[in-house]
């Protein structure tokens, strides 16, 4: 279950770049079709880190800080792709996305399962 959660968020932030350069080229119908497959990529990575998650022979706080750090980054991926799409600034957001993209990433590849 490990390589189809890794597989699915490498997949997503693929998709997240994909719909960046789709909005900047003006191609909105093709940019809101990623952004649908992209979520359901969001899911897959949810459903995917649940069945890891209560695999797991015991909860520690690591693995309950990684939660909720993954489900932050996907609120950052969505509050860049739409306030870039509405013109808003979003330097903000980068930075958190970024942020919580590395410690999410760090903390899952640092936990044993």
């Amino acid at each position: 279950m490990t390589h189809a959660h890794i597989t699915s968020w490498a997949l997503a932030i693929i998709l997240f770049v994909v719909v960046l350069f789709l909005q900047k080229g003006g191609k909105a119908k093709g940019a809101k079709i990623v952004h649908m497959v992209l979520r359901l990529f969001y899911v897959l990575t949810i459903l995917t880190g649940a069945q890891l998650l209560f695999g797991a022979a015991s909860l520690p706080f690591a693995y309950i800080l990684k939660l909720i750090l993954g489900i932050l980054t996907i609120g950052f991926i969505e509050m860049v792709l739409i306030r870039s799409k509405k013109g808003k600034p979003t330097m903000m957001f980068w930075i958190l996305l970024l942020v919580s993209l590395i410690a999410t990433i760090y903390l899952g590849f640092s936990l044993p399962v």
